[in-house]
């Protein structure tokens, strides 16, 4: 078994730390919030962005159940939209439950949580990003 000697995050805006979070880009003129880099702000035109740390806990917006996946993909799998807590949203897999639609509650509360996706040949680990049902959620 390879111990991993390093970690990294298979997307710019996952940071890893004791407690992992997402982080937006914020629009200083008007607080829109984003996850890739952008020259302007599409809501207002402003060319000024922050770093903007983001809450770990939301709840389930919308979701789909995918039966067909790229080759290497294991399927079914569950794709959802996540509304975080103090602002923000974006679209990731729902993990840790299974691919049941009577399992899955549309306004459930949801917490981030990272797992590894790949190790390289010297033995690095890529960590991905997905959100996991709360205790105490009920189905609908």
């Amino acid at each position: 078994m390879t111990t991993a000697l390093a970690t990294i995050p298979m997307v710019g805006y996952l940071v890893l730390d004791d407690q992992p979070h997402l982080v937006a880009q914020a629009c200083t003129a008007c607080g829109a919030l984003y996850f890739d880099r952008r020259n302007a702000c599409a809501k207002c035109g402003a060319v000024g962005f922050e770093a903007r740390p983001l809450q770990a806990t939301g709840f389930l917006r919308s979701f789909t159940i995918v039966y067909r996946a790229a080759k290497g993909v294991p399927a079914p799998y569950i794709s959802a939209i996540v509304e975080l807590d103090g602002g923000g949203i974006i679209k990731a897999n729902l993990v840790g439950i299974d691919p049941d639609p009577d399992l899955i509650s549309l306004g459930g509360r949801v917490r981030l949580t990272t797992f590894v996706a790949g190790t390289d040949d010297d033995g690095t680990d890529a960590i991905a990003f997905g959100f996991t049902p709360e205790e105490g959620n009920t189905p609908r």
